[in-house]
This record gives structure tokens, C-alpha cells and sequence, in this order.
């Protein structure tokens, strides 16, 4: 399976290629097919140079480069418009991400499940420099999703996540432009009734740059999208796991039809062979 992984980056230039290179290095390592697929968000500093550097170093990296407005959701969006693999990864720009865990999560869905939720907050995982009052927010907000939607994950505001591609595309489209994403597309998959694995991860508190995250905005914007998923979780739930079976119907059966235009292919391919070495050989 190809493993796209969603980098949405601002102003990252002095972390960026430290990241990309502990993260693609690792997964080298692990033999994980992997196209990385990095998003410059309109920064003002020279993270459009480092990506491009970066780039020339790394094949499987490829840039997308956003236009205002800004916006985690957007630019997680637009990087998500451009996955081409199998299973899809948010990871952060600023190494907060271990990438240990981003292989953890590919080994997860290779065992059949259809998303991987990280969690900061189970046993066995790690959490340094974890500013104490977003810390009490992030608890806060994660009991009363908890308790709205009946469900043991307990991190799922972290935006560290993967997902089967198929997966996302069934969800989508999303309309979260900020890190609201991170619940829209949790959620979205949850309500679904999607398999999905809960492990411990580690997570980093930055040590370059500043958050773009801004508590006292993000209420409204993190309220909107509750509500959204929380009504359509109790109205309309029949309708979205039909729309679930069919989409993976349609799914399984362009599967198929690829399968047979290949063994079409490779048949043909061994009668050509067939021949052209008789005719050599004559």
C-alpha cells in the first residue's frame, strides 16, 4: 500500500527539514512506500525554499502551494485533494510527530483496520512541553465528546491520525478551514461505524516557532462542527452507513474490473512473448 502523508506547513522554515528527513529516513528504513505530500500555507518566511530543497532530495515529495485565505482545515483539505495512495497520514511540520508512530499507524491498517486514532493520553504514551492550559482545554473538550457520542477514544482533538483513502473519500468533503478538521474528520469516520484502532503515541511540544492554534477562536469553530456531527449522528445515521456500503461496493467493484484488465493485459503480454520467441527462434 502507498502511504500519503499530509504535511501542511506555515512558516516552518526553521523545523521543516529536520522533520521531513526524520520522518522519510524512518520510513525508508521500515521499506514503506511513501509519497509525502507537503503543503506550503502561505508563509511569509522561506518555508517555500526549504520545501524545494527538500524535494530535490526526496522524489516522493510533492508541493502544493496554497493561495490566501489560510487555514490548518484548508490547507489539510488541499492535501488531501492531492493523495494518490492507499492509506492517508496528517502529520505535523514542526516535529511534533514521532516517527515511530506514523509507522505504528501503517502497520495498524495493514491488519484490517480502517482507521488509526493516536491517542496522548492512554497508557504507554509520552507527552513533553505540553502547555498545561491547553492541556486542561484539550481534556475538557475531549470528555464532552466522549459523552456526546458514547465512544472510548479519548484523544479526538489530536490531529495525528490515518486513515484508509477511502475512508476520507467517503467522508468528504470536508468544510472545516481550521483545526477543526482534525474532530470533522474523527467524528465523520466514527459515526460511520469505520474499524478503527486506538494506540498510545508520543508527542513533542515545539521547540522552534509558534503555535498558529488560538484557543479563544477556536471555540465557535470546534462548537460548529460538534453540533454538525453530533445531528447527523441522531438523525440521519441510516443514510450514512448506506452511503458507506454503497461507496465501498462501488469501490470493490472498480477493484475488480482493474483486476480483470490486468490479467487481460498480462495475458496478452505472455502470448506476445510466446510468439516473439518462436519467431526468434525460427
Amino acid at each position: 500500500m502507498l502511504y500519503s502523508l499530509v504535511m501542511p506547513a506555515h512558516n516552518e522554515e526553521g523545523i521543516l527539514e529536520t522533520t521531513v528527513d526524520k520522518i522519510l529516513t524512518t520510513l525508508q528504513a521500515e521499506a514503506i512506500p511513501t509519497e509525502l505530500i507537503l503543503v506550503e500555507d502561505n508563509s511569509t518566511d522561506a518555508t517555500m525554499a526549504v520545501a524545494q530543497r527538500l524535494q530535490q532530495r526526496w522524489p516522493g515529495i510533492r508541493i502544493v502551494q496554497r493561495t490566501p485565505p489560510g487555514g490548518f482545515g484548508r490547507a489539510v483539505r488541499s492535501g488531501l485533494e492531492a493523495v494518490t495512495g492507499d492509506v492517508v497520514a496528517v502529520v505535523m511540520a514542526d516535529d511534533s510527530d514521532d516517527p515511530r508512530d506514523i509507522v505504528a499507524y501503517y502497520r495498524k491498517i495493514e491488519q484490517g483496520y480502517d482507521c488509526v486514532f493516536g491517542s496522548r493520553f492512554r497508557k504507554g504514551s509520552v507527552v513533553k512541553d505540553y502547555p498545561w492550559l491547553k492541556r486542561l482545554l484539550n481534556r475538557l473538550t475531549n470528555k464532552l465528546i466522549q459523552l456526546l457520542f458514547w465512544t472510548r477514544f479519548n484523544d479526538i482533538t489530536n490531529a495525528f491520525k490515518a486513515y484508509r483513502t477511502e475512508v476520507i473519500r467517503a467522508c468528504g468533503p470536508y468544510t472545516a478551514c481550521h483545526f477543526n478538521i482534525t474532530i470533522e474528520m474523527s467524528l465523520s469516520a466514527l459515526i460511520r461505524k469505520y474499524n478503527i484502532a486506538e494506540i498510545p503515541i508520543h508527542w513533542y511540544g515545539r521547540t522552534w516557532g509558534s503555535s498558529s492554534l488560538r484557543v479563544t477562536e477556536m471555540g465557535r469553530r470546534y462548537l460548529a462542527v460538534l453540533l454538525k456531527i453530533f445531528f447527523e449522528r441522531m438523525l440521519v445515521s441510516d443514510d450514512l452507513l448506506s452511503e458507506r456500503v454503497a461507496y465501498r461496493g462501488r469501490r470493490e467493484r472498480e477493484n475488480d474490473q482493474l483486476r480483470e484488465r490486468l490479467e487481460e493485459v498480462e495475458s496478452r503480454l505472455a502470448v506476445y512473448e510466446k510468439t516473439t520467441t518462436k519467431r526468434d527462434a525460427g
